[in-house]
């Protein structure tokens, strides 16, 4: 089923997609037409209309050229404003903007941290206020960023969410014992909705301690995408055999992982350490 995220319709990108849509029809251009212009496919300028699809810089100034600056809208400018956008770094926007919100399935594996789909907000304005040279104001930027992320966990149709975790991060110290119990009760309570699963996996499994990611399922026939994370820029790709490589360890990780219910005593135990 295709769940399609709730959008502000303020945002530089849902402003692109209704300019495109408004200026298309008025041409009275099919998205066919469009799509063959761009060099992209049907879906994809739908996906654009939408506001389901991030531009890319060549979008923009394909469409200035081919609809002019009518009424001095310029997707040029828009792209700009969309791409200045606080919060997640411009690499990580597409997964953010475009592939999260429309996921089926999400499944995640992290070896260090809660993910960040389930942090709390005093946890996440720990982990990014220990970057280096970051100003208050970027911290604060980023953490609304990622509670925005969360949002679509309160959805009236949320993707499945598959979580593994390594035991560490249960006990790992991010902000003090009070922002602890506050993230594993926040584990807790989010663990009973029906479309998440959270399972810790056996701190044996060695498969997963090359670095987190995350594998989306999209709908429609769309190829699976993955987020690779790294300490400078992570890899976003549909690339097959990146994908696949992926999948295997996943599926890797998860034969270490102990039962949902086993992991959740495993979490209350962890909280109750937190004292």
């Amino acid at each position: 089923m295709n769940v399609v995220p709730s959008l502000d319709p303020a945002s530089p990108r849902v402003r692109f997609g209704a300019e495109l849509r408004r200026l298309r029809e008025a041409a009275q251009l099919s998205q066919a037409a469009v799509a063959a212009r761009l060099g992209r496919t049907q879906t994809q300028v739908s996906r654009l209309e939408k506001a389901t699809r991030t531009p890319s810089k060549s979008d923009a100034e394909r469409l200035d050229r081919l609809f002019g600056t009518p009424d001095g809208v310029s997707f040029t400018r828009l792209y700009q404003r969309i791409v200045a956008q606080p919060g997640a770094p411009v690499w990580f926007r597409s997964w953010v903007e475009e592939i999260e919100p429309t996921a089926r399935i999400l499944r995640s594996w992290d070896p260090l941290l809660i993910p960040g789909l389930l942090q709390t907000e005093a946890y996440a304005r720990h982990l990014f206020g220990q970057a280096p040279q970051i100003s208050l104001e970027e911290v604060e930027e980023r953490v609304q960023a990622r509670m925005q992320r969360g949002r679509i966990l309160d959805r009236e149709t949320p993707p499945l969410i598959l979580v593994l975790i390594d035991p560490g991060v249960l006990c790992r110290r991010v902000g003090g014992a009070a922002v602890m119990r506050e993230q594993l009760d926040h584990l807790l309570e989010i663990a009973q909705r029906p479309t998440v699963y959270i399972q810790v996996v056996d701190p044996v499994c060695l498969a997963g301690l090359l670095g987190a990611f995350m594998i989306a399922e999209l709908p429609d026939g769309q190829p699976d995408a993955v987020h690779v994370d790294s300490s400078a820029a992570g890899q976003i790709t549909t690339e097959h055999d990146t994908v696949s490589a992926i999948w295997k360890r996943y599926e890797a990780i998860r034969r270490w992982a102990y039962p949902e219910s086993m992991s959740i005593e495993m979490i209350e135990e962890a909280r109750r350490g937190w004292t």
